[in-house]
């Protein structure tokens, strides 16, 4: 679709309100030409406080035009949200109008479409007018609306249990059996990069150490650790045994109610791993299956079997973690509904008190995209969640967290289920971006969140295991720049 920006350079809201409701359409940004059949003039101008926003289009032969005005108040910050919400506003509504689309978010584009929620119950709206506004002012559907009530809900309660200077941390492990199609993480194969393992662990330790000497310095508090990647369990035992050893050893962990490790996939799950980190404290074990549909395991690239994934489950069973979570994904290649209806009751026939949906991301460097494999289509991918949720509301699960990606399959998203108790923190910290996050690893992500704001810095690890190793003054440049943060805050111990 030709763009044409007036009084305003708001690509990015244009171009992700445009993916959201027409996927496939690419933004070009270049004269719109007679004959032209997918085009848009968006523009903005604004007057004594407030904004007006007017879209202009056309789509496959059908024309639309739509006004906004809106006001505009509060902090330069403040602003600059009202205008972005005015063009997507008006944008969609246009859309809307030419295509006859609405997708079951409505407006929203964002990873964490509950946040509004969130803040409107913090503020002191009632259910009843934080589900009235998702309807009203972003048009998400009101099935959406009720599921985005709950799991905000369950994000102002993880709020209210931490105080400013709570942070939690993340160690990544970016190593895997083999790929999987619909991967795009910067990952490598054990098979193939075997020799980067060990360099990559004694890195990580001393990062690590670091970082806990940085933390305590500043008297922060670990409120949880969270392992992932990859497939963490890719490591030895004794290699496990190290990077757990060195969390212990560099943080504070009085605070730390919980340690999650991805045990991922079960041709990496043995009882020699799993009695180290039992021994560790381990709180939660997440399996990833996936899928219990052998013919789907093979085509997304694994080497096990179902049957693997429910021995793997009983030897789990057996060392006695309060938690267990298992992952499925809606819309993997060659599933179908009637699959994917069947592993969701094989997962539930374990008895596990976290099961965690997915819906598959087309994910630009993954397989799927790259070979082109057959995948199912959106009102398929549509069938498995309208499965997935009544099925697990049944079986005395609720959604806790949720949070969508880039290119989903019908727009849907990824929805963390779990029984009553059972809630992993540290999913509804980072996805409701309710503290700072500390990474480590090659990759990580490091999140520093201003306490009771939405103002949020970043700093990035380097992306590959290699380079990870060979230069490890980067991760100590990151971690100056974390303290710096919360020196800057001026956030004492004793607060």
């Amino acid at each position: 679709m030709k763009l044409v920006l007036n009084g305003h350079d708001e690509r990015y809201v244009v171009e992700q309100s445009l993916m959201n409701l027409l996927p496939g359409e690419l933004p070009v940004y270049e004269p719109i030409q007679p004959g032209d059949d997918a085009w848009a003039i968006v523009s903005l101008s604004e007057a004594e406080g407030r904004c007006g926003v007017t879209v202009e289009l056309s789509y496959r032969g059908q024309g639309a035009a739509q006004t906004v005005d809106a006001p505009l108040s509060g902090t330069d910050f403040d602003r600059e949200g009202q205008r972005r919400h005015a063009i997507a506003r008006c944008f969609f509504l246009a859309v809307q109008k030419a295509a006859g689309v609405t997708p079951p978010w409505g407006m929203l584009t964002g990873v964490r479409p509950d946040k509004p929620v969130t803040w409107a119950l913090a503020d002191g709206k009632t259910p009843e007018q934080a589900r009235a506004m998702l309807e009203n002012d972003y048009f998400v559907t009101p099935e959406r609306a009720s599921l985005a009530l709950e799991t905000g809900a369950a994000a102002l309660a993880a709020q209210k249990k931490l105080g400013p200077r709570d942070i939690a941390v993340y160690v990544g492990i970016p190593f895997c059996p083999t790929r999987c199609a619909y991967c795009s993480f910067v990952s490598q194969s054990v098979e193939r990069s075997f020799s980067l393992v060990p360099p990559y662990v004694d890195a990580l330790v001393e990062e690590i150490r670091a970082g806990g000497a940085m933390v305590r310095e500043r008297g922060l508090r670990v409120r949880a650790l969270y392992m992932g990647g990859g497939t963490p369990t890719t490591l030895t035992a004794e290699q496990m045994d190290r990077v757990l050893t060195a969390f212990e050893d560099a943080f504070d962990t009085a605070f730390c109610e919980e340690i999650t490790v991805e045990a991922g996939r079960p041709d990496t799950i043995t009882a020699e791993k799993l009695a180290v980190l039992k021994a560790h404290g381990v709180t939660r074990v997440s399996v990833n299956p996936q899928t219990m549909e052998d013919h789907v395991l093979r085509a997304i690239g694994r080497h096990h079997t179902a049957g693997d994934i429910e021995a793997a489950m009983e030897l789990v069973a057996k060392y006695g973690f309060p938690h267990v979570n298992m992952d499925l994904i809606a819309g993997l290649p060659e599933d179908t509904p009637e699959g994917f209806r069947r592993s969701l009751d094989r997962c539930l026939d374990f008895g596990t008190d976290n099961v965690t949906v997915h819906t598959l991301a087309l994910k630009k460097g993954s397989r799927i995209l790259l070979e082109g494999l057959a995948i199912p289509g959106p009102e398929a991918v549509g069938e498995m969640l309208d499965y997935a949720a009544p099925a697990l509301r049944a079986a005395g699960y609720g959604p806790y967290y949720l949070y969508r990606q880039k290119y989903m399959s019908g727009s849907f998203e990824n929805i963390g289920w779990c029984r009553p108790g059972a809630e992993c923190w540290y999913n509804i910290y980072i996805m409701s971006e309710l503290c700072s996050i500390l990474s480590f690893g090659a990759g990580g992500s490091t999140k520093m969140v201003e306490p009771g704001t939405n103002h949020i810095q970043r700093v990035f690890n380097l992306k590959y295991p290699k380079e990870y190793t060979e230069r490890p003054e980067k991760c100590l440049t990151n971690q100056a720049a974390f303290a710096d943060f919360y020196k800057e805050l001026g956030i004492r111990a004793e607060e």
